[in-house]
């Protein structure tokens, strides 16, 4: 029985790393940058998964797996130490998610917008690190005030595809949990002979 419940952990892990890598390359095809599922999908994998090492692995699998795709068909999908604290920050949310207790909709809610506010916070550290925009005090202001929502076009559709796609997906994959949550509860009590 636990090697049946083993497999279907990595059925699912695997399954939830193709579709976020899938989303993330849909996104990037269609130039709609940041809405993707995976800081969703760290806070989601924190939150609900038992095996914590699982937790960290999918959305950081998922990202690994995007970027190489995108380093293999367009030449950026590793872009310098930047992209370390992208990772980092990836790791961060879903340790925010373990945070979490029992999911309810207003906790999902301010944990999306936490989560996605770390992430913004962290990667963009990892822009000042990597000099983008110069470097002492006047590379870290500019680098976040760049990075602003609202500030430029790009920090708008950066971020306000991040936020929305960090809401719309945490909704989803919470959403989907809660309702499926009682049907394989008690499809396993029906197999084990519990009620």
């Amino acid at each position: 029985m636990k090697q049946n419940n083993d497999l279907k952990q990595i059925l699912l892990c695997a399954g939830l790393i193709l579709a976020a890598v899938a989303a993330r390359i849909v996104n990037a095809e269609a130039h709609l940058y940041n809405l993707a599922p995976v800081a969703a999908l760290s806070l989601f994998s924190g939150a609900v998964l038992k095996n914590k090492s699982y937790a960290y692995l999918i959305p950081l699998a998922a990202y690994f797996i995007s970027d190489l795709y995108f380093q293999v068909t367009a030449g950026t999908g590793f872009y310098g130490i930047s992209q370390f604290f992208v990772y980092g920050g990836m790791a961060l949310v879903a340790l925010l998610g373990t945070r979490m207790g029992q999911p309810k909709a207003l906790k999902v809610f301010g944990f999306s917008i936490a989560g996605s506010l770390l992430f913004w916070i962290i990667s963009n550290f990892g822009v000042f690190v990597g000099g983008y925009w110069g470097t002492g005090l006047k590379g870290f202001t500019t680098t976040y005030l760049m990075a602003l929502p609202f500030y430029t076009k790009n920090g708008t559709t950066f971020f306000m595809n991040s936020l929305l796609g960090d809401l719309i997906f945490s909704g989803v994959l919470f959403g989907a949990y809660a309702l499926l949550k009682p049907k394989t509860n008690a499809a396993r009590e029906e197999v084990l002979g519990v009620r």
